[in-house]
């Protein structure tokens, strides 16, 4: 086995060594060890404490995390038929010991002696922190469960586990099935050039002659918004939003998955006591009950709605203008975008010019060493794709701190979406601290030509966005394992950072050092930056209001919906529309289908976390508008009492601790336009 890189541990994963076939035996082999450990602590007769009985439990934990996390990754960036046979194998064996170990009576016992024990105050913060979350976690699980419900429980995390990888494969194979093909450039006036080449690219490297357009984003969002061909955008918009839906082929609908795992989610939480899956679901959330986060929500909807109303009276009587008497879904960003080249005089297409990627890098990394005093920079090690790269983050004396791996470009294989997720967690162990290490994931274009790689001033955003969460992960002071970095930060919280970062992408002393014109090399104009301040919040109302749509479709799909009734999602995302939406996509619209963020990735009845972080964001940054853009005053104390902390403990302390008060909803609503 010394020779299977999975079970690697001494440094940076071995990517250009890792096969499927690797992947069985290391995952075999690591849950044997796991297995006689637990044996071992279980009926071990001494009196349990940190260093003899939650230790050694840790150090398993990071082992199987740091075998297991490489193949999750490379199958979400570079997935192939084999690979994905290995990572759903293993991944059941996983759920299969997790759920034992969550359940043994045996552990539970033990970690709640050591939580009363005398010696529990000599323990550090963090480790009180995991003790608490551990037994929090043990009833969650199913541990005070009878021997026939623990049964049925652990069935039902492993129907959900399997439920949860099939949809996003449906998602992603539907995807990546979808091409049409375009014979002549006559059919795509209006398209921008690098989207045609990049289409012109993709249909030659199939062989065939013409223009190649798929659902990847890149792809896709070009021809929305720009191209003058209503055919074709109805065409790709309806591919898109019936995406593993009745209306794709048969083994791809994720309906029958939707009801399913509703079914199972609710009768999860009725085995653990709660009345729906949000009370559990929020059992480990900032959020105190399913009715405070809809109260929180309302409360958004109705100043956000006028706005939203406004937005959508524009729009119409613009399209009217464009001939559109009957504006549809298809048209929605095409209009918008005429709009709002007439209303500020841009395009996204003209500000795209100025942001080449290595300038966008660069200005980036500026600010995080500017107000973090950190400083990053490239270096070598194993990747899974020619396209990625890695990163080191020193600190003022060069010592390294962290390291990141970056992979930016849209490719078939590789899931949609951008993300930020843990490589290696930093922690302190016998042989001294072990670096953390992140994986930030975009789907921006991919260099056309001989011209590099150009980035929208919405990517660069996504960009600062899942930078955020890397620094989260990766400027953590915590020794301690499980509330590292953003291990053990209440799901609520955890897009603090992420939205925080955002703010500098509208900050004229950061952005107009990371512009540099494609062709001529000139920085962006201030007037052109002025535009795109003012056109910031343009139909701010419109996504506030979208993002809420979904927030609240979520809340009560998982609050209210009955799985047994006739009643379907799509029905309850319908009554949450006649409520809040002012923009109606097609009946035939099937967007819970492709709605993997609760159905796939976790956030079930935690969407309205984005907006409820960004209360926090917004809140966070006013003080470096008080102290300064590039505040280092501002920044250290943001990196000590947020950054630093993890989740050793709660994240409304660490809020307080840095704000020196709770968060207020005002710089959220200033910052969209939307303050009375």
């Amino acid at each position: 086995m010394s020779t299977n890189p999975l079970l690697n541990f001494s440094g940076l994963p071995k990517f250009n060594d890792v096969r499927p076939a690797h992947v069985s035996p290391a995952i075999d082999s690591l849950l044997a060890e796991g297995r006689a450990l637990v044996e071992q602590l279980a009926t071990s007769t001494d009196t349990p404490d940190w260093q003899h009985f939650v230790q050694p439990l840790e150090d398993f934990s990071d082992r199987l995390s740091r075998s297991w996390g490489p193949v999750g990754h490379m199958n979400a960036v570079v997935n192939t038929p084999e690979l994905r046979e290995a990572y759903n194998d293993n991944l059941a064996k996983l759920t299969d010991f997790y759920s034992d170990l969550s359940q043994d009576e045996r552990l539970y016992n033990k970690y709640k002696v050591i939580q009363a024990s005398a010696g529990f105050a000599q323990l550090s913060r963090a480790q009180q922190k995991i003790i608490d979350n551990e037994v929090r976690g043990f009833k969650l699980g199913g541990a005070e469960l009878p021997a026939a419900d623990k049964a049925r429980f652990k069935e039902i995390a492993e129907k959900l586990s399997k439920l949860g990888s099939k949809f996003e494969e449906n998602i992603l194979d539907n995807t990546n099935d979808f091409k049409h093909l375009v014979a002549n450039a006559a059919e795509l006036t209006g398209l921008p050039e690098d989207a045609l080449q990049a289409a012109a690219e993709a249909a030659k490297a199939e062989g065939k002659t013409g223009y190649l357009f798929s659902l990847q984003f890149p792809s896709y969002m070009p021809v929305m918004q720009y191209c003058d061909n209503r055919a074709l955008r109805e065409t790709l918009y309806r591919a898109y939003a019936t995406r593993a839906s009745e209306f794709s082929k048969p083994t791809w609908d994720n309906t029958p998955l939707i009801a399913e795992l509703m079914k199972l989610k609710q009768e999860e939480a009725q085995l653990l006591g709660f009345l729906n899956y949000a009370e559990l679901s929020l059992a480990t959330k900032m959020a105190d009950s399913p009715a405070q986060v809809i109260d929180f929500l309302d409360t958004l909807a109705k100043r956000a709605k006028p706005y939203a109303e406004k937005d959508m009276a524009e729009l119409k009587a613009y399209a009217e203008k464009l001939g559109f008497n009957d504006m549809q879904a298809w048209d929605v960003a095409y209009v918008s975008e005429k709009l709002r080249e007439e209303k500020y005089a841009f395009s996204d297409q003209e500000v795209k010019q100025y942001f080449p990627e290595d300038k966008v890098l660069a200005g980036l990394f500026k600010v995080v060493e500017t107000i973090f005093g950190v400083q990053v920079r490239k270096t070598d090690a194993p990747l899974w794709h020619k396209d990625a790269s890695f990163y080191e983050i020193s600190d003022q004396q060069r010592q390294p701190i962290a390291y990141f791996y970056l992979d930016l470009y849209a490719r078939q294989g590789k899931r949609g979406g951008a993300w930020m997720d843990e490589c290696i967690t930093r922690r302190k162990t016998a042989q001294g601290i072990v670096l953390p290490v992140a994986y930030l994931t975009c789907n921006f274009s991919a260099p056309v030509g001989d011209k590099p790689a150009l980035f929208t001033h919405d990517e660069v955003i996504t960009l600062f966005h899942e930078f955020g969460h890397g620094l989260h992960h990766m400027l953590t002071q915590v020794d301690e394992y499980s509330v590292s970095g953003i291990k053990g930060v209440e799901w609520d919280a955890v897009e603090l950072p992420s939205q925080f970062m955002e703010n500098f992408c509208w900050e004229w002393e950061v952005l107009r050092h990371m512009t540099s014109h494609v062709d001529t090399g000139a920085q962006l104009p201030r007037s052109l930056f002025d535009k795109m301040v003012a056109a910031k919040n343009f139909q701010a109302g419109m996504q506030t209001v979208r993002q809420i749509e979904f927030s609240l479709f979520d809340m009560r799909l998982h609050s209210t919906f009955d799985p047994a009734g006739k009643q379907t999602a799509l029905d309850v995302l319908e009554q949450v529309r006649d409520e809040v939406a002012v923009l109606r996509p097609p009946a035939w619209n099937r967007f819970p289908n492709s709605f993997s963020h609760i159905f796939a990735g976790g956030y079930a009845a935690g969407y309205y976390s984005y907006k409820w972080a960004e209360v926090l964001s917004a809140d966070a940054y006013s003080l470096f508008e008080e102290l300064g853009v590039l505040s280092e005053v501002a920044g250290s104390r943001f990196k000590n009492e947020v950054l630093a902390q993890g989740g050793a403990r709660p994240a409304m302390e660490s809020f307080v601790a840095f704000r020196g008060r709770e968060p207020s909803m005002d710089a959220l609503l200033r910052h969209n336009g939307m303050a009375h």
